[in-house]
């Protein structure tokens, strides 16, 4: 096989049989980390532009008949923006206070254990701007506490109800939105099982703002799944408080055990 070089930063490899990927540190990458030797690999282009580089890399990998990377290689190490970081007390804005504005705040979603709560309206922004302290980890961060957003006005707001009954208001949203005409109990289920794992995996990390996000979303997912199997989901809960209102039983090694 013929090498094409032009000397640059990121280099194609091939390691023929095995694969065609892209580096920048031929001797690391290919010798110490995958334990090729000179001779076992070849270096077919070189160039100094990263997207070019991506190019070509799945161009080979294509023409070749080698697996081609999902990801070109240009996007494997951009990293997402965390603006914010939640704990159980307060919420963390990776920015001073001084730098801390409208445009770094709308529409961001903060997760709290008190509920979610989206920045969506100059009132929201405002409060949040006006409450955040400073940081004692340094000038680039501030905070604000968590309980206090939960209980202001502006929050209350976002958090209330278009009726008295929630379940109502969740099959309201869903119709809105044709997943009663397009959806099907199936494809609910599934999603049941996806909100189970969330809930798992925020418990055994005591997230406590992602266990609340888990069980609300499994609650929206089974009122949706009631209907679309041709009932209610309060339906459903009073069958089973019915059930369970009456019964006996004993705490056993932290479960509850009816009496036969």
């Amino acid at each position: 096989m013929e090498t094409v070089l032009s000397k640059g930063k990121y280099k194609i490899y091939h390691i023929p049989g095995v694969k065609i990927g892209c580096t920048t540190n031929v001797q690391k990458r290919i010798i110490e980390t995958q334990g090729y030797k000179p001779g076992e690999y070849e270096i077919l282009f070189e160039t100094d532009d990263v997207a070019e580089a991506s190019k070509v890399e799945q161009t080979l990998q294509k023409d070749l008949g080698y697996k081609v990377d999902r990801k070109p290689y240009k996007d494997l190490f951009k990293k997402t923006m965390n603006k914010h970081s939640s704990s159980p007390t307060t919420t963390t804005f990776k920015i001073s206070s001084k730098e801390l504005d409208a445009k770094f705040l709308a529409d961001l979603e903060i997760k709290t254990q008190y509920g979610t709560f989206k920045l969506d309206s100059t009132d929201k922004i405002d409060w949040v701007i006006s409450n955040v302290h400073n940081s004692q980890f340094g000038p680039s961060t501030c905070y604000i506490y968590n309980k206090a957003m939960a209980e202001a006005g502006e929050f209350q707001k976002q958090s209330s109800v278009t009726s008295d009954n929630i379940f109502e208001d969740i099959r309201n949203w869903a119709n809105k939105r044709g997943l009663y005409d397009k959806g099907d109990a199936k494809t609910q289920l599934i999603k049941l099982y996806e909100e189970s794992g969330e809930l798992s995996q925020s418990l055994l990390k005591d997230d406590k703002a992602g266990i609340i996000d888990a069980i609300g979303d499994s609650v929206v997912v089974l009122t949706n799944l009631a209907h679309l199997v041709g009932t209610d989901i309060e339906i459903c809960i009073k069958s089973a408080y019915d059930e369970i209102s009456n019964r006996t039983g004993r705490m056993i090694n932290g479960t509850f055990v009816k009496d036969a």
